[in-house]
């Protein structure tokens, strides 16, 4: 058995995912921030969260509106997703620098959608609780975007051959091999 040490508490749960989440303001001013403190809470109603610090560019947008797009990342995106998360929209334009292009969302009216990423997840917040360095947004899943450069001929969105990317312990890592399915473990063998 590996011996362990103990550590001071830390967050140490990785991987997850680097994604690109966009956002604008009443007046029109867009942003793009990369988050990696991004997770799924709840199927019915479909429900997610981000963690913002306050200090953050983004912050007070996603505050007045209550409104956010999860655009997911990929190898070709990784690149902009790191520039994007050491860069402030106080001092650059994301979108311009980055080549990104930003289209109109389905349900909201405010936040835009990353055209070049194959998945956006466009979100309503719900909930703000102010945790300490970070508040996580609460947030209900109002509409999905796929590409549909990734859609298959039976009409399947193949989401798992698009270069997504992780992000763990300060490195990037895109999916590699598949090692099963789930429900793999418990399938009866023929």
């Amino acid at each position: 058995m590996d011996k362990k040490e103990v550590w001071k508490p830390g967050n140490m749960l990785y991987p997850v995912p680097a994604v690109l989440v966009s956002c604008a303001d009443r007046r029109g001013n867009k942003n793009v921030l990369t988050i990696a403190w991004a997770g799924t809470v709840c199927s019915d109603p479909v429900m997610v969260s981000i963690s913002v610090r306050p200090e953050r560019y983004s912050y007070p947008m996603i505050r007045e509106t209550g409104e956010f797009v999860i655009n997911l990342t990929t190898k070709d995106l990784a690149y902009a997703a790191d520039w994007c998360g050491v860069r402030s929209g106080r001092d650059v334009d994301k979108f311009e620098s980055m080549g990104l292009s930003a289209i109109a969302a389905e349900t909201l009216q405010y936040a835009p959608v990353i055209a070049q990423s194959p998945l956006s997840l466009e979100c309503r917040v719900k909930q703000m609780t102010e945790l300490g360095s970070h508040h996580m947004f609460l947030a209900e899943v109002t509409a999905v975007q796929v590409s549909e450069k990734y859609m298959n001929d039976n009409g399947k969105f193949e989401l798992n051959k698009t270069g997504l990317v992780a992000y763990s312990h300060g490195e990037y890592f895109e999916l590699g091999k598949k090692i099963g399915k789930f429900g793999y473990s418990v399938k009866k063998h023929r």
